[in-house]
Formats: C-alpha cells, sequence, structure tokens
C-alpha cells in the first residue's frame, strides 16, 4: 500500500488550532467523482475543529484524487485493490497515528458539509455515553428533504435511510437512532479502535449498521444531531454486486451479533424470509445473486462462528439494549412497498413483541 503524504496536517485555513478538538476525516473515492474535490473542500473549511482529510483511493477514475495531490491538510493512501468502502474507511483511519486525532469522520465523496456538520456532531460527543454521532443528511437536489435523520434497522436485518423525505423541519430535535449513516458520522479514535472499525468482509453496505450495533452493544448509545447538516448527491441503483452485497450482509449481520437466544427465538421468522427471498429474487431477476450470497455464508461458516465468539466475548449489553430501536416494519421511503406488503407483516410485528418481552 501507498500512501502519499504530500500535504501537511492543518485545520481549513492553514492556521495552527491547539485548542480545537481534532477529527480525522476519511473520504473513500471510487470511479467517477464529480464531487470529490468540493466535498474536501468543505470538509477542510470546517469551524470549530482542527481537521485533516484522508482520501482513500479504491479506483477514482475521472482525476479527481490526482488533483487533490499536495493540497494542504490531505492525506491520499493508495490501496493496492478495491478495498470497498469498509476496509476503506478501515485503512484511511489506521493511515494516522492513534493519537493524531480525536475524532474520526466518515464523510462520503459525493457530499458537501456545512463548515459546522463536524463540530456539532463533536459537541454531541462530549456526553460519555454516546458513542457515535450522525448528521441532518439532506438531499442534495431538495436539501429541506432528508436523506437521513440515522438510518433504520428493522429486527430481521433489513436497514435503510430513516426518514427519506421527510421535512427536516420535523426532525429537528436529536434522538437516539438503531443506526449512524456512513456517509456523515463521527466517534471518537479510541472508540473505533475499541470496536475494531467496520469488517472487512462486508465490503459495502449494512457496515454502518454494524458497527452501530456493536456500539450499542458496548454500552453507547448511537445519536442523530439535527443541526449537523451534509448534503448528499444520493442516487438509488440496482446492479447485481448491490444485490449480492445487501443480501449477504443482512445475513451476516444477524448470524454474528445476535446472541443465541434471539436466534432462536426469531428463527422461525428468519427461515421465512429467507424462503420469500429465493421467491422475491426469481420474480425481480437477481436469484445468482442471492445463491451467490447464500453460498458465501456456507463457504465462510467458520469465520461466521468466529465473528459470533469474537463479538459475544466484548459486549456489555444483551440484545435487549438495542431491540427498543429497531424498527417493526420494513417500509423504507427510497424504496417504498405496496400497502398491501406493509399491512402483511403484522403477523411478524406481533412475533417480534413477543420476542422483545422475552429478551428482557
Amino acid at each position: 500500500m501507498l500512501v502519499d503524504r504530500t500535504g501537511p496536517e492543518g485545520d481549513g485555513d492553514g492556521s495552527p488550532g491547539p485548542d480545537l478538538p481534532a477529527v480525522l476525516a476519511v473520504v473513500v473515492a471510487y470511479g467517477d467523482e464529480p464531487w470529490l474535490e468540493r466535498g474536501v473542500e468543505a470538509i477542510l473549511n470546517s469551524t470549530g475543529v482542527e481537521v485533516s482529510v484522508v482520501v482513500v483511493d479504491n479506483g477514482c477514475t475521472d482525476g479527481g484524487v490526482d488533483r487533490l495531490r499536495g493540497r494542504r491538510g490531505v492525506t491520499v493512501v493508495e490501496p493496492e485493490r478495491n478495498l470497498g468502502f469498509a476496509d476503506g474507511c478501515n485503512v484511511g483511519v489506521a493511515a494516522a497515528a492513534p493519537d493524531a486525532a480525536q475524532y474520526v469522520a466518515l464523510v462520503n465523496p459525493d457530499t458537501e458539509a456545512s463548515a459546522t456538520a463536524l463540530v456539532r456532531m463533536v459537541e454531541a460527543l462530549s456526553d460519555p455515553e454516546v458513542g457515535i454521532a450522525t448528521c441532518s443528511l439532506r438531499l442534495a437536489d431538495r436539501p429541506d428533504l432528508l436523506n437521513s435523520a440515522g438510518n433504520a434497522f428493522h429486527f430481521l436485518g433489513l436497514s435503510w435511510a430513516g426518514s427519506f423525505e421527510v421535512p427536516a423541519v420535523e426532525r429537528a430535535v436529536g434522538c437516539d437512532v438503531a443506526a449512524a449513516s456512513g456517509a456523515g458520522m463521527v466517534l471518537r479514535r479510541e472508540l473505533w479502535d475499541e470496536l475494531g472499525g467496520f469488517v472487512p468482509e462486508f465490503f459495502a453496505y449494512q457496515e454502518d449498521a454494524e458497527l452501530s450495533i456493536r456500539c450499542w452493544l458496548s454500552g453507547r448509545r448511537v445519536v442523530y444531531v439535527p443541526d449537523s447538516v451534509i448534503v448528499h448527491r444520493y442516487e438509488f441503483s440496482r446492479t447485481p454486486g448491490k444485490f449480492f452485497l445487501l443480501d449477504r450482509n443482512r445475513l451476516l449481520l444477524v448470524l454474528t451479533v445476535y446472541e443465541s437466544r434471539t436466534l432462536a427465538l426469531l428463527a422461525p421468522l428468519l427461515l421465512l424470509q429467507e424462503l420469500l427471498m429465493f421467491v422475491a429474487a426469481a420474480a425481480q431477476g437477481w436469484l445468482p445473486a442471492r445463491v451467490r450470497s447464500v453460498s458465501w455464508l456456507l463457504s465462510n461458516r467458520r469465520f461466521v462462528a468466529d465473528r459470533r465468539r469474537t463479538i459475544a466475548a466484548t459486549r456489555r449489553r444483551g440484545d435487549a439494549a438495542i431491540a427498543p430501536l429497531m424498527a417493526e416494519v420494513v417500509q423504507p421511503g427510497n424504496h417504498p412497498l405496496p400497502a398491501w406488503a406493509v399491512r402483511l407483516q403484522w403477523p411478524l410485528v406481533l412475533w417480534w413483541r413477543v420476542v422483545r418481552r422475552a429478551l428482557h
């Protein structure tokens, strides 16, 4: 792995900030990144923090990373291959010494952070019970509407952008959320190291939900910070590779993070869901991705078992700590289900409410 440290660290205007909290912002770039340069400039122009940026070049193809080389406050990391978002973030954080910055920020390359976005999330972390802060992520073409006010997480493992297209004024009060959005979040470097960052095997999608749940199980909270505003050039895409990762990572999260009794109580619902996933995959044309995800889990069952043991040994709370924040109904705003599909979920909701009581 080659590391380019041509830009000295410093805050956005080049002046020293010894009394300001130091934030290491990691941006992972891949493919065509038309917003990359303006996004990095926005981060460097942050107020109230001393910020440095690590750009991880996972294969940026439009020259954006090259044009950032030598920019004051920017470090470019070049892996030898595309590491995905999960391990790309891990490598980006590891490029700085543990004592280089007290806080780690993860910001997508297709975003533009307001000047106070980072400091508002840092301020939320002044509460020692808070582990991760996530921003008010807005849609770039309609910045008065939310892309995410923290991500929703369903008890069967599905996760999606919470409060999608809801007016931001309706989510003006901070609150606990099940999961942070990897497009805009901050946590202490100490906690990042304690939790081990993202799981590289996730590659992309659901890694933010998995880390957030482990944060909750470690005894800290995940909070939404409404006055930390970041706009996001959001696009909902469908590709075979994405279907594989979403399907595989959903199962990987549930099978590694949940306690044994939770899995046992949810087993009938999980089995039913997996059968329905095969039906849906066949009907929607992504059956090969579905078969691939199940095959991956079967062939990597030793990793799954080892990962379960690791998490079980480090958790400080049971699943009851996160259960009240889990969504009861699958209804993502960015991909709404028909009304009949929502109504059919109520037997599952009733089962889940029984499980929640049993977990306490």
